[in-house]
């Protein structure tokens, strides 16, 4: 995988695929991009190049270890665009990484021609619910690595899918996001997110997608951030927080169209 230094990090990237570039920028976790989009970037690849990070935090990308900001995580996105893509880039961030590709629009709206934020939000101390299930993984991740994977798998998918899937198929998504030093880094910065104060500086097209059944991050939070986001659009999936494992179909077809325009 290419790599390079951002601010003292050692930045690693996934490039494969032709064609106008796509950024894919993964959420929590510290296997990174390979769990988040592992399934659905061939869809893509086959007439875009995909770039998909690994930030601070996951497995592949290595730094101080110290506390992540939406503005440092953004900045490792800006070098990955610079250095894999030419020009503006469409960019697709999905929950924690929704906060980050937001950042990077607002930071540096010349890289970005069109941003998707699928199951983001913009602030979490205000709200009691997401609070405390960040929170809750945090002393899960802590006291039972067991129970943390159940319940990060549990609040992960909506009801339907896990039981439309089976129990054989449900537990092997549970050692998906084991409770590693990396993930918890990120989900200390899931507790911290507040993008508020750069959302009325994203300038390119958006589209915003929520999840209806979504309760890890429940779909209002999608809302809120169409309502700060002038001009962008919006639409629903009926799915829990992944919705692209899910409605995997339905997400690329969304996704495609909009960035197609």
């Amino acid at each position: 995988m290419p790599t390079l230094t951002v601010d003292g990090a050692r930045v690693h990237y996934h490039r494969t695929g032709e064609g106008p570039a796509l950024v894919l920028v993964h959420g929590t976790g510290s296997a990174g991009a390979a769990v988040n989009w592992g399934q659905i970037t061939p869809r893509f690849a086959g007439h875009r190049t995909v770039i998909a990070p690994d930030l601070s935090g996951t497995e592949a990308t290595v730094d101080d270890g110290g506390p992540l900001t939406a503005e440092g995580l953004a900045a490792q996105v800006v070098a990955v665009v610079e250095d894999a893509a030419e020009g503006p880039v469409d960019l697709l961030g999905f929950s924690m990484g929704a906060s980050v590709t937001a950042a990077v629009a607002a930071l540096r709206p010349d890289l970005v021609r069109r941003l998707v934020l699928a199951a983001g939000w913009a602030h979490t101390d205000g709200d009691a619910y997401l609070r405390s299930l960040f929170t809750l993984w945090q002393e899960l991740g802590t006291a039972s690595p067991a129970a943390f994977g159940r319940a990060v798998a549990t609040t992960g998918f909506s009801r339907g899918f896990l039981n439309a899937i089976g129990r054989e198929r449900f537990e092997a998504l549970i050692p998906n996001m084991p409770p590693t030093e990396g993930t918890l880094r990120h989900i200390d910065y899931d507790l911290r997110v507040d993008i508020r104060h750069l959302l009325p500086r994203v300038q390119a097209p958006t589209l915003v997608v929520g999840a209806t059944q979504d309760i890890t991050v429940p779909v209002e939070h999608s809302r809120a951030l169409h309502a700060a986001i002038a001009g962008s659009s919006y639409a629903e999936i009926d799915a829990g927080h992944v919705m692209f494992f899910e409605q995997e179909d339905a997400f690329v077809k969304l996704v495609t169209d909009f960035f197609e325009g």
